[in-house]
C-alpha cells in the first residue's frame, strides 16, 4: 500500500492568500516594495506590539540587518545559543565577526544564564565584551527571558531575540522577538505561517529600521541618479510575497492553537512510555508548538535513529534535534561554554532528541499513523530486551 507522505511542518494555506496576491499583480507592483509590503509590515508590528517592522526576503538576512546596525564588525565577538540552526549564527560570519557559542539549559532548551553569565565574566576580565547577544527561541518557546535580560542590562551588550520559530509565542503575556533591541522572525515554507520565504525585523527603535530598510535596499543615497556611499544589501521582500503573508498572519493564532492540539495529543498517547519525555513549556509562557519534540532515553529500548528510521519506512519525515553549532565542523574553532561542569546539555538533546510532524494541516488520522508506529516500535524493542 502506497501511503501518503507526511511532513514534518508543511506550508498551509488559508485561501485568501490569492486575493492578495492578485492585488499585487493587478495593480502591477510586482517588485520588492508596494502596498502589500506596507501593509504586511504595519500588521506585523501591531500583532507582536513592536513600534515597527522591516519585511525582507528572509529570517536571516534580517539577523545580518540587525547585527550591522548594532556596528558589528570585524573581529568583534557575539554570544549565540548553541541549539539552533546555523542560519543564527551564520551573519556574524557575514560580518566578520567571531560567534562565542552559549549551552542550553534543562527547562526550555533554550540559552543558559548560567553559561552566558560565565561567558560574560571571562569577556569582563578580557576587557572584550560581545557587541551583541543572540537569543534564540527553538521549537516555539520562549527563553528565560527575565534572566537572559538582567545578565545583559548589567554589562550594556543588545540582545538579537531570534524568534525565527516562535511567532506567535508570549512570555509572561508579551509576544516573542519584542524583548532584545532587534527580533526576527521568519517566514520560511516550514514555519507556522509562510511567504514561501521571507523574515521580518521588528523594534521599538524606528529610526534604526529605517536605516534597516535603507541597507536593506543596496544602500541607494537620496539622490536624483544612482549613488551609493556604503555597502548595503538586496534583501527587501517582494510584493507578492508579502500578500501571502498577509493572509497567512491572518491565521496566526488559529495555527498556533492547532499546533498546541496536537502537542496535546502527542503527550496523551506518548508521555506514559517509559524513557520518553516531551519538550518542556516554562511557567508564564505559551509555546507555539511550532515542532513537538521529545527525547528519548535507554528506558524507552529505542534511540532516536531507529524511530526515525522506522517513521521513515511508512513515509513519514522526522528528525534529529538541531545538532549543536559548537559541534558543527564549520565552527571548530569558536569558544563554546557550558550549562555546568561535565553539563553539555545542548549536545545530550542533540543525542536524544526527535521532532515529530506538527504541521498545522496535519489530520488525526495522520497523526494517529505517528503515534501507532512509535508506540509499535517502542513495545517490539522493549520486549525483546525483557526476553534477553
Amino acid at each position: 500500500m502506497n501511503l501518503s507522505r507526511i511532513y514534518l511542518s508543511p506550508p498551509h494555506m488559508s485561501g485568501n492568500e490569492q486575493k492578495y496576491i492578485n492585488q499585487a499583480f493587478e495593480s502591477n507592483w510586482i517588485a520588492p516594495l508596494g502596498p502589500n509590503v506596507d501593509s504586511f509590515e504595519k500588521e506585523i508590528a501591531s500583532y507582536v506590539g513592536a513600534s515597527e517592522a522591516v519585511v525582507v526576503s528572509s529570517g536571516t538576512a534580517a539577523i545580518h540587518l540587525a547585527l550591522s546596525l548594532l556596528g558589528v564588525t570585524k573581529g568583534d565577538k557575539v554570544f549565540c545559543s548553541s541549539l539552533t540552526f546555523v542560519a543564527s549564527a551564520n551573519p556574524i560570519l557575514y560580518q566578520g565577526a567571531q560567534p562565542v557559542f552559549i549551552d542550553s539549559e534543562p527547562d526550555t532548551w533554550n540559552m543558559s544564564p548560567r553559561a552566558l553569565e560565565k561567558a560574560f565574566q571571562d569577556a569582563h576580565l578580557e576587557n572584550n565584551l560581545p557587541k551583541a547577544v543572540i537569543v534564540v527561541n527553538i521549537y516555539g518557546q520562549c527563553a528565560k527571558m527575565d534572566e537572559i535580560l538582567s545578565i545583559c542590562y548589567q554589562y550594556d551588550v543588545p540582545i538579537i531575540e531570534d524568534a525565527a520559530e516562535s511567532m506567535g509565542s508570549t512570555y509572561k503575556g508579551k509576544a516573542s522577538g519584542t524583548f532584545g533591541r532587534f527580533g526576527i522572525f521568519s517566514f520560511n515554507g516550514n514555519k507556522i505561517i509562510t511567504t514561501s520565504g521571507g523574515g521580518a525585523l521588528v523594534s521599538n527603535d524606528i529610526g534604526a529600521l529605517q536605516r534597516a530598510r535603507f541597507l536593506a535596499t543596496q544602500a541607494k543615497d537620496q539622490a536624483l541618479f544612482y549613488q551609493h556611499s556604503e555597502m548595503g544589501y538586496n534583501y527587501r521582500m517582494s510584493n507578492i510575497l508579502a500578500g501571502a503573508g498577509r493572509a497567512q498572519l491572518q491565521v496566526l493564532d488559529e495555527r498556533v492553537e492547532k499546533r498546541r492540539l496536537i502537542f496535546e495529543r502527542y503527550f496523551k498517547e506518548l508521555s506514559n512510555i517509559p524513557g520518553l519525555s516531551f519538550m518542556p513549556e516554562l511557567i508564564n509562557t505559551k509555546s507555539n508548538r511550532w515542532l513537538t519534540v521529545l527525547t528519548v532515553d535507554k528506558g524507552s529500548g529505542v534511540s532516536p535513529k531507529m524511530l526515525i528510521k522506522a517513521l521513515d519506512d511508512i513515509n513519514v519525515e522526522a528528525r534529529p534535534v538541531w545538532k549543536p553549532l559548537h559541534m558543527q565542523p564549520l565552527f571548530e574553532n569558536a569558544s563554546y561554554y557550558s550549562h555546568g561542569k561535565n553539563e553539555h546539555i545542548a549536545e545530550e538533546l542533540f543525542r536524544t532528541g526527535i521532532c515529530l510532524p506538527s504541521g498545522s494541516s496535519l489530520t488525526e488520522d495522520e497523526q494517529f499513523r505517528v503515534i501507532d508506529c512509535l508506540k509499535n516500535v517502542i513495545s517490539q524493542e522493549f520486549s525483546k530486551v525483557k526476553e534477553g
